[in-house]
């Protein structure tokens, strides 16, 4: 293995132990971690064995392996923007739904329950 090699291993295998720890600590689900273990052995075994992603580029009718991985990263990226795109605006939606919800019911409250001190600790969020 030459020096890039074992720098980029070394980096996915770092990669690989943080995503296990989090997934021992219970910050990740299991099948984002396992999708995330799949990009970093796909990735190390891509840079220890170049040669694999070459014949698979040309199978597919793409001239390098070099391209072949560009093309697939752009494919996650592009992937991974809509899914956190469309989560944000299902978080604004619910959030809107939400304070509509607590001002119509702060709204119906009769007129002496308003005071002009802070809100009693039950109306608090």
């Amino acid at each position: 293995m030459n020096a890039f090699q074992i720098v980029v291993v070394s980096v996915l295998g770092l990669l690989a132990l943080i995503t296990v720890r989090s997934a021992i600590a219970g910050r990740a689900r299991k099948r984002v971690t396992i999708f995330w273990m799949l990009v970093w052995l796909i990735g190390a075994g891509s840079t220890i064995w170049p040669s694999i992603t070459r014949d698979i580029a040309r199978k597919l009718g793409i001239g390098r392996g070099t391209d072949l991985v560009m093309y697939c990263s752009v494919l996650l990226l592009v992937s991974g923007l809509f899914y956190v795109y469309t989560r944000m605006r299902l978080m604004d939606r619910t959030m809107t739904l939400l304070v509509r919800e607590l001002a119509i019911e702060r709204a119906r409250r009769p007129a002496g329950a308003i005071t002009s001190g802070p809100a009693p600790e039950s109306d608090r969020p």
